[in-house]
């Protein structure tokens, strides 16, 4: 694979988040292949860390960094960037500031402006939490962006979708180990019931009516791949208080809660500004993008359905966007590299779109 920079971490110094200040907010990313090429951004979703963003890039793959320039950021709260547990006091664990998407697309600028001296960004690309930093782009900065891809994504959490997150959330708030954020050891009671309670959502339900959870023989029953990777998967690596904030920027995503819509371009440049209210006119937002867009829902998503994306693309009047629905019983799961048919569908989709005028 052509140069892969190790994880670099941008220091911001004082940086305004939406729920306040950090003294010192750090963004972690990495890039792969040659600056000259386009720049293609590509951000880490909900679990993701930055050594999982390899997925998707390879020559052979829909990213193809002989061809682009990859950079790959990790989300404030994702254990890498700043986070509930990697800040130092006052700012640590439950103290830790409110994170919005807004915040992040601000900080990973900042590194493309003025670390990696990035003039514009030919893609994003994103799954899930990505595709929703995938929307943000086009409206925050809309003449630094050219082409937009959301996966399994939606420009704003629906009612439906901030009311599946409150289940896993309330699962670990109520565990008997979580003590209010204070805890001193890893929360096994709670992480493990929030993975269970998440588990459900992640695939469609004809994956389960046909046992897709048994992966061919890999676990022997539902208990067992339960175990394996609902509950193992989030305590392997993840701190609960990471995994709440981060699921706040989650459940509180919206595109037009921006402000100030047709000053943003200059008024984000502001490395620490702060950015609230809206109108809430999401149709109106979207109307006034200017990237080209290719939109992937998956056909069975829980979280994202497909409907949700009919009507954004529909409101993209000012734009050429291009609706692709994923065709698979994998759910949301379709999108983040869980099996080679759904992999090969999204890798030959975007590379259309990428060598397309």
């Amino acid at each position: 694979m052509p140069t892969k920079s190790g994880i670099k971490y941008y220091h911001h110094g004082r940086f305004a988040l939406s729920g306040g200040i950090l003294p010192d907010a750090i963004t972690a990313y990495q890039t792969y292949g040659d600056p000259s090429n386009p720049c293609i951004v590509f951000p880490t979703c909900y679990g993701g860390r930055l050594d999982s963003q390899d997925y998707m890039i390879g020559p052979d793959k829909a990213l193809d960094p002989t061809k682009y320039y990859i950079v790959t950021f990790a989300l404030f709260s994702n254990g890498e960037s700043s986070s509930p547990s990697n800040t130092p006091v006052p700012y640590n664990g439950p103290y830790f500031p409110r994170v919005t998407y807004e915040d992040n697309i601000r900080a990973q600028y900042a590194v493309l402006t003025k670390a990696l001296n990035v003039k514009k960004v030919f893609c994003v690309v994103g799954f899930s939490m990505g595709a929703q930093q995938a929307y943000y782009w086009p409206v925050m900065y809309p003449d630094y962006i050219e082409k937009f891809i959301p996966i399994c994504g939606s420009a704003r959490t629906s009612p439906h979708n901030q009311c599946f997150l409150e289940g896993p959330k309330s699962a670990l708030l109520a565990s008997k180990d979580f003590n209010g954020g204070h805890y001193t050891s890893t929360p096994q009671f709670g992480i493990r019931a929030f993975g269970r309670v998440y588990s459900a959502w992640a695939y469609g339900q004809t994956w389960f009516r046909r046992k897709g959870y048994l992966y061919d023989g890999k676990y022997s029953d539902l208990n067992n791949w339960l175990h394996a990777e609902w509950e193992d998967g989030f305590l392997a690596i993840w701190d609960a208080n990471d995994l709440l904030t981060l699921l706040e920027t989650w459940q509180f995503g919206d595109v037009s809660k921006l402000d100030c819509l047709s000053t943003l371009d200059s008024s984000l440049t502001r490395e620490g500004g702060s950015l609230t209210g809206g109108d809430g006119d999401l149709v109106g937002v979207l109307g006034r993008i200017k990237a080209k867009a290719l939109i992937m829902p998956c056909k069975t998503d829980l979280y994202f359905p497909p409907e949700d994306s009919e009507n954004e693309v529909a409101a993209m009047k000012n734009t050429d966007a291009k609706l692709v629905v994923i065709p698979s019983d994998w759910g949301h799961m379709a999108g983040g590299g869980s099996n080679d048919i759904d992999d090969k569908f999204i890798k030959d989709e975007i590379i259309k779109f990428l060598e397309s005028a």
